[in-house]
């Protein structure tokens, strides 16, 4: 599949997933496209968690609370360090947010389905019971949550605004 393809078919995956493992090396290129990421002042600020070991993934998914986690194969946690990279200036959300869209378009083309989730995390006091339990040290922060994995169904992507909506060239509305 190409990249404007893969851009087309990525859509949000909220529901169950089948029982299909991820092969590792899926899941390091996944990851690696999270990683040659652009990232400000190539600073790196993201680094990633992938958890397949079942025990894990079953205390990350009851934290979670979701069925997406509850059944997938793998879930990639993405973890930020908050650091200047000029004076005044760091870009951890950019960074990992860049990391994230290039994995969900690496997933997409594998043929795998997933969902960003990081609205989650910020409730229940998730994202510090996820780093506790990944021994992620205090200077990170748990920041979004991927599962990955063959879906059950398949997903539907949500009607997107026309180009003249959205877009303009040379002046905002023109």
């Amino acid at each position: 599949m190409d990249i404007f393809e893969a851009i087309e078919k990525r859509h949000s995956y909220r529901e169950k997933y089948r029982n299909d493992p991820v092969p590792e090396e899926h899941l390091r290129r996944i990851v690696t496209a999270g990683i040659v990421a652009p990232s400000g002042g190539n600073g790196q600020t993201t680094e990633f968690v992938v958890v397949t070991e079942p025990a894990t993934r079953g205390a990350l998914a009851e934290i979670m609370g979701s069925i997406m986690c509850r059944t997938a194969p793998a879930i990639i946690v993405c973890v930020t360090e908050h650091r200047e990279i000029y004076p005044g200036m760091a870009f951890e959300i950019e960074d990992c947010s860049a990391a994230v869209e290039n994995m969900l378009l690496a997933i997409t083309g594998l043929g795998y389905a997933s969902v960003w989730l990081d609205g989650v995390l910020r409730n229940e006091n998730r994202a510090s019971r996820i780093a506790q339990l990944l021994k992620i040290p205090d200077t990170r922060t748990v920041r979004v949550i991927l599962p990955v994995g063959v879906p059950l169904a398949p997903g539907t992507r949500k009607e997107k605004l026309a180009f003249d909506k959205r877009a303009w060239f040379n002046s905002y509305g023109g």
